[in-house]
């Protein structure tokens, strides 16, 4: 396409283009993904200067794209995302030009030798890996005062829509889809880091069930609670991406329980009528003192929407459990084994071989690393890290059932709910200790312009109810508005 007419395109048709629209452009010749990726690296020289969403262009998606186009002509596409722009936090590994810092300047020249699991699945699908975002620096535990979106190699990420939180700890994914800056983006969650910014930038995110997706190669913080996740402007387009990441992990032994979904068909489950006769419970008790008076408004009237679109809702649950009854001794414990290993074996030239480099690395640099100090890292550090402490099990064992067990498990089968709905990303805290899965959609903006939207949690794997349910309400609210 010519110049010109790529800009007018860009203008005119890129804004909140969906995948399943690039490919029906990209296959009737219209445009070609080197096109998509020349017009999203525009959006980011344009854009990005206002939100600081992107921390490396890859230099190779152009030639990557060209040779996807030419593998089009002569095949077909590979899948659904064969030649679709995405991004990726900067926590994944690439065995490419580009670095894996966590968002730390103690990793700035860290360059992994194999890709992620996850990044695995998305060439193997055909997406182009356009560049990696900006997040929380070490995922938001670093230092219980650090703002989300900031870290030392990348500086702040902002919100897209104002002066509000941009969320975290996958901020420069949410910033960046919100932004159009590409198609989807993946990110990562322990505790809120999909759900948190996907509400915050009024984006779909979906944060699966522990052992759906593998985890090899992500600089970790909890084994037990780590999963990777996506984000993107609508439901079917999240669906995409995520789907071609769930596949077995020969080195993450809890996705043997991936099998069931490698081969799904998720679209079955893009009904609008996906809620009627839908049993939905509120456990108010998790946010009603924690939400403004005009949030608690436009949570009831999500609510409203809920039903006239066929769900009962049951008010008042009680969840039986509370994120302030969730110790933090596990995610201590797990970050400085999961760390300590993974960095034991990373690249070789890596200087940066332990948690305790890591620490001494930012007291060395305390001028450019310690902006909010790194308390989190140190209490890691005092820990042995050793996973078959007795204390450790049992705190883990504590956690567990009283988010699963006695929390959300009870609690659905005891009001003979089918989910939970919950304002922005509220009980985020509960669900990622169970190790469920969450399904943030957009609904509106508040009067001061700030995304707003609801999450459905549920019991391990129900991914597929979950998703019916957030596809039904987006379909009839079409909440999400551009910044």
């Amino acid at each position: 396409m010519h110049q010109k007419k790529l800009e007018e395109y860009r203008q005119t048709k890129l804004e909140e283009m969906t995948i399943a629209d690039m490919q029906q452009e990209l296959a009737e010749g219209r445009i070609t993904s080197e096109e998509l990726v020349l017009m999203y690296q525009e959006n980011i020289s344009l854009r990005d200067q206002n939100t600081n969403a992107i921390l490396e262009i890859n230099p190779d998606a152009l030639q990557i794209a060209q040779a996807l186009d030419f593998e089009r002509k002569l095949k077909g596409p590979r899948s659904a995302i064969h030649g679709i722009p995405v991004l990726i936090k900067d926590n994944m590994d690439t065995a490419d030009k580009m670095h894996t810092s966590a968002g730390s300047r103690a990793l700035k020249d860290h360059y992994a030798l194999k890709d992620a699991q996850v990044v695995d699945k998305l060439r193997e699908a055909g997406a182009v890996i356009l560049g990696k975002t900006n997040l929380t620096e070490w995922a938001n535990f670093m230092s219980d005062k650090m703002t989300n979106g900031y870290s030392s190699r990348g500086g702040q990420t902002k919100n897209p829509y104002g002066a509000f939180d941009v969320g975290g700890s996958s901020s420069g994914s949410a910033a960046a889809v919100a932004s159009n800056l590409a198609a989807a983006a993946l990110g990562t969650e322990t505790s809120g880091s999909i759900i948190n910014p996907a509400v915050q930038n009024s984006l779909v995110g979906i944060k699966p069930t522990v052992g759906l997706i593998g985890r090899t190669g992500i600089i970790p913080l909890s084994h037990t609670q780590d999963v990777p996740g996506t984000l993107a402007r609508t439901v079917e387009d999240a669906v995409a991406v995520f789907a071609t990441l769930i596949a077995i992990d020969p080195e993450d032994a809890i996705t043997s329980f991936a099998e069931p979904y490698e081969k799904y068909d998720w679209s079955i489950h893009f009904k609008k009528n996906g809620l009627e006769g839908v049993k939905l419970g509120v456990p108010r008790g998790l946010f009603e003192d924690s939400i403004s008076n005009e949030q608690r408004t436009l949570f009831d009237k999500a609510l409203e929407q809920l039903q006239e679109c066929g769900a009962e809702i049951i008010d008042n649950v009680d969840l039986g459990a509370d994120q302030g009854d969730l110790g933090f001794a596990v995610l201590l414990h797990e970050f400085k084994a999961n760390l300590n290993a993974y960095l034991g074996k990373s690249n070789p030239l890596n200087p940066i071989r332990s948690l305790e480099d890591v620490i001494a690395f930012n007291n060395k640099h305390s001028q450019e690393m310690l902006h909010y100090g790194q308390n989190l890292l140190e209490q890691a550090d005092l820990t042995t890290g050793k996973l078959n402490e007795r204390n450790y099990i049992e705190a883990l064992e504590r956690n567990r059932f009283l988010a699963a067990e006695q929390g959300i498990a009870a609690t659905l089968k005891e009001v003979g709910a089918d989910a939970l709905v919950l304002p922005q990303d509220h009980g985020c805290n509960i669900n990622a200790a169970a190790g469920f899965p969450a399904i943030a959609v957009p609904y509106c903006l508040s009067e001061t312009k700030e995304p707003f939207g609801i999450t459905f949690t549920a019991h391990a794997f129900s991914e597929p109810q979950l998703i019916e349910y957030a596809y039904a309400f987006e379909q009839a609210t079409k909440g999400r508005v551009k910044p």
